[in-house]
């Protein structure tokens, strides 16, 4: 495994995270849960991402078993707040104080432990003011129970506007969490040139978007039984807008570029979000420990200029670049039950 410092702080992360959004609590059993989370540290997984929200807090539960016994210090932990947990009252979603600072108490009691080395703003909520928000992360820092902030799916004008705040209360506003794969890439074009001027690191999720860069997906074949696609639980929501036959066609034609290089479409899709130098760290998901174990085949690998080249050319149009689609990800209110 190769490590990254997050953003410009001290903190390194592993190229590779291990992340539960869509598998623990809901997905998968927890015997099979805590297999690939002991699958991720036998493989040099070091950093593990997760949030409130998912499963309704059961995610973060399973993860704090798993890695229960685990040194505390080799590991660095990520989650998040923001969106609805608990019966969903009108307190229990968005960023206010109330909610950040209860919010944070119960993460810890669930992920069995003092501190979190990266707490996360999980969008950015426009019924809070940006004021309050990023007081109650700093008073979060300076209690331990944090180390340090970061966001996710926030513009270039949230992150500017929350790092000088951050800066101003002396806490480190280091990292974001925001969708990037080959097929989607909008965070290109301003969240990135914003973040390496602020010092800002991606922690980037659904590399192989959501599995359709595995090559699973056939154009024109019925989905594959147990796949996320036909997962009611959430998992086909995201994954609907890349089932085209247009997208399953041209993931179809890189293959032999994998091919080329030695690697399977989804290392080749993992390796590809981390040639981006803006990026610390790409979160995984893992229904199976063999799947964690293939992951990680594409930490240091190195693609050449023409193979990315090579890349672009056969995607084509169906890549989806536009900056708007990040402020779209984020409710224009605050999200209840």
């Amino acid at each position: 495994m190769d490590f990254r410092y997050l953003g410009n702080s001290g903190l390194k992360v592993s190229e590779i995270s291990y992340g539960n959004w869509l598998t623990h609590g809901s997905q998968v059993e927890n015997e099979q849960a805590k297999a690939c989370v002991k699958a991720a540290l036998e493989a040099g997984i070091t950093t593990f991402d997760t949030a409130d929200v998912y499963a309704n807090t059961k995610a973060e539960t399973v993860l704090g078993e798993a890695l229960d016994g685990v040194r505390r210090e080799s590991l660095e932990i990520l989650t998040k707040v923001y969106w609805p947990t608990g019966p969903g009252g009108p307190n229990d979603a968005g960023l206010s104080r109330k909610h950040i600072h209860e919010s944070i108490n119960a993460s810890l009691k669930r992920l069995r432990t003092d501190y979190v080395d990266v707490y996360q703003a999980h969008r950015y909520d426009t019924e809070t003011p940006l004021e309050e928000t990023m007081e109650a992360f700093a008073d979060v820092v300076r209690a331990g129970k944090a180390l340090y902030i970061g966001t996710s799916e926030w513009t270039s004008e949230q992150l500017q506007e929350g790092h000088r705040l951050a800066r101003e209360l002396h806490v480190p506003l280091v990292s974001n969490q925001p969708q990037y794969s080959m097929l989607w890439r909008t965070i290109e074009a301003e969240v990135v040139p914003t973040s390496e001027e602020l010092g800002i690191g991606q922690v980037v999720f659904s590399p192989i978007a959501q599995g359709v860069l595995t090559g699973k997906y056939k154009p024109g074949a019925e989905l594959p039984a147990g796949s996320r696609a036909t997962d009611d639980k959430g998992g086909s929501n995201m994954i609907s807008r890349f089932l085209n036959d247009d997208v399953l066609t041209r993931v179809q034609e890189l293959k032999p570029i994998a091919d080329e290089v030695g690697l399977s479409l989804s290392q080749l899709a993992i390796a590809w979000v981390l040639q981006n130098p803006n990026v610390s760290s790409a979160i995984t998901g893992a229904s199976r420990p063999e799947q964690v174990t293939e992951n990680v085949k594409a930490a240091g690998v190195k693609l050449e200029d023409s193979l990315l080249k090579r890349i672009d050319e056969t995607l084509g149009g169906i890549v989806e670049r536009d900056p708007a689609k990040t402020a779209q990800n984020s409710p224009q209110t605050r999200p209840g039950r």
